[in-house]
């Protein structure tokens, strides 16, 4: 026989290898306890009271339990059915158990609600430090949660609507079933005011309102048209912009009639998005649904906007919180890796990477949690309430701009891992890009921007006091502020050149807060590149600065003493 047609030795069965030198999932950390960034700001900006419940909220949102209902969330989108089995129309949108989950941590913690409930010094910011932490397990939800939140200042513009529905919106529990809202305990709002034919020019809505029996404030009116975006189309009530007889005017619509019949607010189709899976954004025809008229007709952008500039200020939050996860995301994984015969973390060129986007996440809550504070003290501060009404629209523009690229790098760290579906990288890179748009795109913002330095001059002089402390700290800062200064006082072209005053505008206030609060090395190494380096990109700080202390203070590991 030939001996080349033998049977080969048995070959021992077993493993082909030993796995090593990999990374693990990021769970079971302390996600308040160890964001040494977001602690300073708490204290800074006056919610130093809340921090044990932080704590506590932070132990929650970092558990592996809690971590893996984002996943499912998005995983298993929602459902729609426009009927049920008899041919009754229901417009019912079913979705994965996780995401009601995530929708009854989100409430019973008071996301939506504890600064309208409860107000004290500093609630809203120890509301966006709950917010924060709750946004890097999963965005998706968040949008309903937003809508509840912001929509307060507009619904108390009508006390009657207020008087009988406020107390079951600012119920800290969670409804999901589709009946009406006088069966009900607990209530979340939504918002609907964007059109096909406008977009952002909302004034081109071609949605008719007219009045059921008279019209007038508090009146209701019957609504003929559609909405090319309604997120969140669960929700008990919503906010929404239509044509009636004396102009644009807002309406806030229930799912379902007083009488318990069911409102002709049809849904057509839920929207097939990039990101943001978990969260139900639909389209939909309003076939003479019913509504109240709240304020005067033909001020609805005016009564809408306060609803609007809250929302922006949670776009602020949720892409600062998707930042926060991409960057430690990165170092865990960097500090199990080795490579080239050391641990990825110490390898100079990844810690610069790593520190520069830590850098960015300090830089962007820093002036979210200001904001923050901004919002706690507008109602009897005027510079106060003048700084939220720029830095709001400053910081949506700046803070969910930088996020896609932030995103990216952190994905980058991780390599081929850093793209596999089964991680949270693609989720967190397909979530950075709906902040810029959502609630206003880049050149909504900067828009807005201008229409406020125009329209009230002394928004200017908020800004320059804001930034008037940290002078003398840091030359470059102080070059950029004076840049700053003649920029604003050209208003040729001023449309042309919005993008980048706007853009020197975010990295003023953030470069001022870093240099009056923050550890000097953390302010220079901002000064040092956003505020020196044309087109600044990740990886690129200086060689004296100190990338240890950056990562430290970012490291989902590192406790304080």
């Amino acid at each position: 026989m030939d001996s080349r047609l033998a049977d080969p030795e048995p070959l021992a069965l077993g493993e082909t290898h030993t796995v090593e030198n990999v990374g693990s999932e990021l769970v079971d950390y302390a996600a308040y306890a160890s964001d040494i960034p977001l602690q300073e700001a708490v204290r800074r900006e006056g919610a130093g009271w809340a921090e044990a419940e932080l704590s506590d909220f932070g132990a929650l949102t970092g558990s592996a339990q809690h971590l893996a209902l984002g996943d499912l969330a998005n995983r298993y989108p929602p459902e729609f059915d426009s009927h049920d089995r008899f041919g009754r129309r229901i417009d019912r949108v079913r979705y994965h158990d996780a995401y009601h989950e995530l929708m009854a941590s989100s409430l019973r913690a008071g996301l939506h609600a504890c600064p309208w409930s409860n107000p004290r010094p500093g609630a809203h910011v120890a509301r966006a430090a709950k917010y924060i932490l709750q946004a890097q397990v999963e965005a998706g939800h968040g949008c309903p949660i937003t809508m509840t939140f912001a929509s307060m200042p507009t619904l108390r513009i009508e006390p009657a609507l207020a008087a009988l529905f406020e107390s079951k919106i600012l119920a800290c529990d969670y409804d999901p079933r589709n009946v009406p809202a006088a069966e009900k305990q607990a209530l979340t709002v939504g918002m609907g005011m964007t059109e096909k034919q406008g977009g952002s020019d909302v004034r081109r809505n071609t949605t008719t309102a007219t009045p059921v029996a008279k019209a007038g404030s508090g009146q209701r009116y019957r609504l003929l048209g559609h909405k090319w975006f309604l997120s969140a189309p669960m929700c008990d009530l919503f906010l929404m912009l239509a044509q009636a007889p004396n102009g644009l005017s807002c309406f806030l619509v229930p799912r379902w009639c007083e009488d318990g019949s069911k409102n002709p607010l049809h849904v057509v189709r839920l929207k097939n998005k990039m990101g943001n899976q978990s969260n139900a954004s639909s389209e939909v025809e309003l076939r003479g649904a019913e509504g109240w008229l709240i304020g005067e007709e033909g001020r609805g952008v005016a009564n809408i906007i306060q609803m609007v500039a809250l929302t922006r200020f949670d776009c602020m939050i949720g892409s600062s919180a998707q930042m926060r996860m991409a960057v430690i995301q990165a170092i865990h994984h960097c500090r199990a890796r080795e490579a080239f015969g050391a641990r990825l973390l110490e390898q100079p060129l990844m810690a610069n990477v790593l520190a520069d986007m830590a850098l960015e996440y300090e830089a962007a809550v820093a002036l979210t949690m200001r904001m923050g504070r901004a919002l706690d003290r507008r109602e009897q501060d005027e510079r106060e309430a003048l700084l939220f009404r720029l830095g709001t629209a400053v910081g949506k523009y700046w803070i969910c701009k930088r996020g896609p690229q932030l995103a990216y790098e952190a994905m980058e760290c991780l390599g081929g891992n850093g793209v596999m579906e089964d991680c949270i990288m693609p989720r967190l890179y397909r979530e950075a890009v709906i902040n810029p748009i959502w609630e206003g795109s880049g050149n909504v913002q900067c828009l807005d921007v201008l229409r406020a330095l125009t329209r009230a001059p002394a928004v200017a002089d908020a800004l320059l006091s804001e930034l008037e402390p940290a002078l003398g700290k840091e030359i470059s800062f102080d070059r950029h502020v004076q840049t700053l200064k003649s920029l604003l006082a050209n208003s040729a072209d001023a449309e042309f050149r919005a993008r980048d005053v706007v853009g020197r505008m975010a990295l003023a206030l953030q470069g001022a807060l870093l240099l009056q609060h923050g550890p000097p090395q953390v302010a220079t190494a901002f000064c040092r590149t956003r505020l020196v380096q044309a087109g600044h990109h990740y990886g690129v700080l200086p060689a004296d600065c100190d990338a240890g202390l950056l990562i430290d203070r970012a490291d989902p590991w590192t406790l304080p003493a």
